[in-house]
């Protein structure tokens, strides 16, 4: 059941507090990536047999298998693919930056260049659920950005991709698919094989293994970032519906075994009320086994005497979900300093920013919304500045670069200023 607790009454500690699956995975990834570097696809396709179950002749997904899945969705669903990208495109072209020039007319021009990542791998999770929404979340901001080559690996579950996926990619306009996931699939990205074409960039969430890859081949390649466990904070009022906000702390809930549900509220009648509500929601859900270990160990209701404190509380935990539910959300959200996205009053539950509203859903966890942001356009893209000055231009300070130099012992600087002298 989860715990309410008095912020009066507890420690800093408590409130932080999170129980996590911890073990190391990192020598495990680190011979994968050895293999899949030294052996390509052959280590890839004894991956697949070995984890997957799937004995495979070819590691990419033709065009006709995306387009017949496709076809074959439902088409309810295609629609709703249709209008959710939509969203997300119009949010995300905000996001374009503009390349820029100073020019000061003394013979100094300065500037900045913007170019696309050139080839981007998006790493799309399969396992106990399908995520389409992450192939749009993913895919749509690098189409924006210019990307020229988008490649999505992902698990198949005996040898075969989840059809949804597969739909989604061809909403997106993926260019290519690969049957690969794990570990072994990040690689793949990093270094290339005889199918998998290397890229300059890996983003999309994963387990344990797959972020440990993502962190061991950086430097390779870029990264987004390494993803944590799913992770909400509801900021609620006494007026809130129970039965609301217990919802939207199961839906986060039932991602994962260490996900994190947290209520902080200055009502303990609404505490009181959740806690059962979550019981008997709990109850009806596919997923009970998974929302209920996410609730038991790291689900928190937390009593405070005010929502302004309730706002402190949400800007220290800095969760990747924040939900504020109140009739003026908007009252609150300057005094918001830490959160990865922002839901604003008492009907946007966190699953429209999942699946529709458009803001990105890839986000900082773990706390790291304290100095991290949303995946964006500027993930995929790049920045270049240039500088030109003249002769005339040029000599006027070149003893100031000679000063500058000297003053750091790096004289062959120096020298090359004053050379053109």
């Amino acid at each position: 059941m989860i715990k309410i607790m008095d912020f009066s009454c507890i420690s800093r500690d408590e409130i932080f507090s999170r129980s996590e699956d911890k073990f190391d995975v990192a020598d495990i990834v680190s011979e994968i990536i050895d293999n899949v570097r030294k052996n390509g696809d052959k280590a890839l396709f004894e991956y697949c047999k070995k984890f997957d179950k799937a004995d495979l002749k070819c590691l990419e997904v033709t065009k006709e298998e995306i387009e017949n899945a496709f076809k074959s969705a439902d088409k309810d669903l295609i629609d709703v693919l249709y209008e959710a990208k939509e969203n997300i495109e119009k949010f995300h072209r905000h996001q374009l930056r503009n390349s820029f020039i100073i020019n000061d007319e003394n013979g100094v021009v300065t500037g900045q260049k913007i170019t696309p990542i050139e080839k981007v791998g998006l790493y799309v999770p399969g396992g106990t659920a399908a995520y389409p929404s992450s192939v749009l979340m993913n895919a749509v901001p690098a189409k924006i950005a210019g990307v020229s080559e988008i490649v999505i690996v992902t698990p198949p579950t005996g040898g075969e991709i989840n059809p949804v996926i597969l739909a989604a990619a061809f909403v997106a306009g993926v260019d290519r698919i690969f049957k690969i996931g794990g570990a072994q699939a990040v690689a793949a990205l990093a270094y290339g094989t005889e199918s998998i074409p290397k890229v300059d960039k890996i983003v999309g969430p994963g387990n344990a293994f797959v972020a440990e890859a993502k962190k061991q081949v950086f430097g390779k390649v870029a990264i987004d970032m390494i993803a944590g466990p799913s992770e909400i904070l509801v900021i609620a009022d006494g007026k809130s519906n129970p039965a609301f906000v217990a919802a939207d702390l199961l839906s986060q809930a039932e991602h994962d075994k260490n996900a994190s549900a947290v209520l902080v509220t200055d009502s303990m009648d609404l505490a009181k009320d959740v806690q059962a509500e979550i019981e008997k929601q709990l109850s009806t859900l596919p997923r009970e086994e998974i929302a209920r270990a996410s609730i038991d160990n790291n689900g928190k209701i937390i009593v405070t005497d005010s929502l302004d404190l309730a706002i402190e509380v949400a800007n220290e935990i800095a969760p990747e979900h924040l939900e504020i539910c109140t009739d003026n959300p908007f009252d609150y959200l300057a005094n918001v300093k830490n959160a990865g996205s922002i839901f604003m009053g008492r009907y946007c539950p966190e699953a429209l920013g999942d699946y529709f509203a458009g803001p990105n859903h890839t986000l900082p966890t773990s706390g790291t919304a304290r100095f991290s942001s949303p995946l964006s356009v500027d993930d995929f893209v790049k920045k270049s500045q240039y500088t030109y000055y003249t002769e005339e231009a040029f000599l006027k300070i070149a003893d100031k670069v000679d000063l500058f130099a000297q003053k750091e012992g790096l004289h062959a600087h120096g020298r090359s200023a004053t050379i053109r002298k």
